[in-house]
């Protein structure tokens, strides 16, 4: 019989069930692990310059895959500082496996060396915890890890590894001739008179609407499909922009923060709303005002546990999104078809066309179009949070299936990691990280990171000098800022230090020419942009908030 070590066994077991990258800040309570990560052909081992950054590279990573990537830590600091991605996974419904090291078994409940309750801490924030208390369970905890984070809805799962268990000898190869498993996650669909009283409904409503969130991202072909089979309009959920091609005359726009009024009618005028594969978020429900209460609810979702937060449905079905599309697509409705939706596609298409700004300084919005202008269509944008991100929201336009990597938690400094783990998941494709320099200044070292590992993404930094969302709601309520101010940074030279290509544009005539060097660089880039302060939304000026 051939053994190995455990931490040995641990990565080859989920290298064997299709796990690949590995990101961490190394540390010495788990060696045999990043050892075998390192070794092993099939995986492919990133160190990191701070654990939020791997943390982030491993959502992201995991985000565009749909196949768990490892986030590793070492014992309480380090296992801190990955939190903040495993949070965000939890939140996007991201398969994430964290491995964080732990003390010795003998010193555990002895106040070891950065000693903490490992599971306690993580659970609310996981799906799925366990601690690798003996050798021999290693493979079965890869497995228990792969399948919990990918069935259901999503989301991480954290193993803690005692430094002293992973050093121990146990029996390599799997059992039962010594392939590994193989889990055939079946995708639940609704019964027939479920789905005929699906299509009935929706066939009867006068104005039925969908609002489509990341369940229904693997079933985009079909909801494409249903949409102009039935005849429904497409709203898509919060930061879930690319499950709908936003070009398709059906698009009625995104729901997201300070959603403008004619975006919102077609939402409010619809008498039968279909969630699909969403949870009714405080954002996506635009402060838990809508879906009105006039209007009939069906939800679908893997999860019952997103039903009836916020609105109790008319109908709640658990069930996959994909197969409960197929369903009704096999169930042409008799009607609806001819609903006009030109009106309300047009709002949406109004205002997310960028007019000229004026003024001497570059606003936001022109960043956008440059970006337009100069970008393939399929890029990927990993987008920070950030004043700056209301104009990301409403002038770039997806159309391409999974392009949008961005955090619906909120979480600050997202933007640079996750276009690495994006980039390592999408090597063929362009890969623009978009923050403010606040976000940069938290994770912008992971620069180093990508010019390491020699992927060629773009950075664009809109540089306001401050904590622009803080400073808009501080304004509004106060009339003045407090600690939000960002000192002058010189940005484009930080990232040359770094070995990063640097562009700085203070003039809008040199934004495209610099973002189309940056793309041509073969290296990575960042484009410094001093934006306009002032512009603080797409629809008003920080002075004139002050003012009122």
């Amino acid at each position: 019989m051939t053994t190995a070590a455990c931490g040995n066994v641990l990565v080859e077991s989920l290298a064997d069930l299709g796990v690949r990258f590995f990101f961490t800040v190394p540390g010495e309570s788990f060696l045999e692990v990043l050892d075998a990560a390192e070794t092993d052909p099939r995986t492919r081992l990133v160190s990191t310059r701070h654990e939020s950054g791997a943390s982030f590279m491993a959502e992201a990573n995991a985000k565009l895959t749909g196949m768990p990537a490892v986030a590793m830590a070492t014992r309480a600091v380090g296992a801190s500082n990955l939190a903040i991605g495993v949070h965000t996974a939890r939140h996007d419904s991201t398969p994430l496996i964290a491995l964080v090291g732990q003390v010795d078994q003998e010193r555990r409940g002895r106040d070891g060396f950065q000693e903490i309750d490992l599971q306690g801490f993580y659970r609310p924030i996981t799906k799925w915890t366990a601690a690798l208390q003996r050798p021999s369970r290693a493979r079965e905890l890869a497995y228990r890890a792969v399948t919990a984070a990918t069935s259901g809805r999503p989301g991480p799962v954290l193993i803690e590894l005692p430094a002293d268990v992973l050093a121990e000898k146990t029996a390599a190869g799997w059992p039962g001739g010594g392939q590994p498993p193989r889990t055939e996650i079946a995708a639940p669909a609704p019964g027939p008179a479920v789905l005929d009283e699906i299509g009935a409904r929706v066939a009867a409503a006068a104005r039925p609407v969908v609002i489509a969130g990341l369940g229904a991202q693997p079933a985009r072909d079909e909801l494409v499909r249903f949409a102009a089979t039935y005849g429904t309009g497409v709203y898509s959920a919060f930061r879930r922009q690319d499950v709908f091609p936003n070009d398709d005359p059906r698009y009625l726009g995104h729901l997201t923060l300070g959603t403008s009024p004619a975006i919102l009618r077609a939402l409010r005028e619809a008498d039968l709303v279909l969630i699909l594969g969403s949870r009714l978020s405080e954002v996506t429900a635009q402060g838990y005002t809508l879906p009105g209460a006039a209007a009939q609810v069906i939800h679908v979702d893997i999860e019952a546990g997103s039903m009836g937060a916020g609105v109790i449905p008319s109908l709640a079905v658990v069930a996959d999104v994909r197969a409960t599309l197929a369903g009704l697509l096999r169930r042409p409705p008799g009607r609806g078809q001819d609903r006009d939706w030109a009106a309300a596609h047009d709002a949406y298409w109004s205002e997310s066309t960028i007019r000229p700004a004026g003024g001497t300084l570059v606003n936001p919005a022109e960043v956008v179009a440059a970006m337009t202008a100069v970008l393939p269509p399929d890029t990927v944008i990993a987008s920070d949070a950030g004043n700056f991100s209301i104009f990301l929201h409403r002038y770039w336009r997806y159309r391409a299936q999974r392009s949008q990597v961005a955090p619906t938690s909120g979480a600050m400094g997202y933007a640079v990691p996750a276009a690495i783990g994006a980039k390592l998941a999408a090597p063929e494709r362009t890969v623009v990280a978009v923050a403010g320099d606040g976000g940069f200044l938290m994770t912008g070292q992971e620069l180093e990171t990508a010019v390491r590992n020699g992927l060629p993404l773009v950075v664009i930094v809109m540089r306001n000098g401050m904590y622009g969302t803080i400073a808009m709601h501080q304004v509004r309520a106060f009339g003045r800022t407090a600690g939000t101010d960002i000192g002058d940074v010189d940005l484009a030279g930080y990232a040359a230090s770094l070995g990063a290509a640097s562009f700085r544009v203070g003039d809008r005539r040199d934004l495209a020419p610099a973002l189309s060097a940056a793309v041509a660089a073969g290296r990575p880039a960042l484009v410094d942009v001093q934006v306009d302060p002032d512009a603080i939304t797409p629809a008003s000026k920080l002075s004139e908030l002050r003012a009122g």
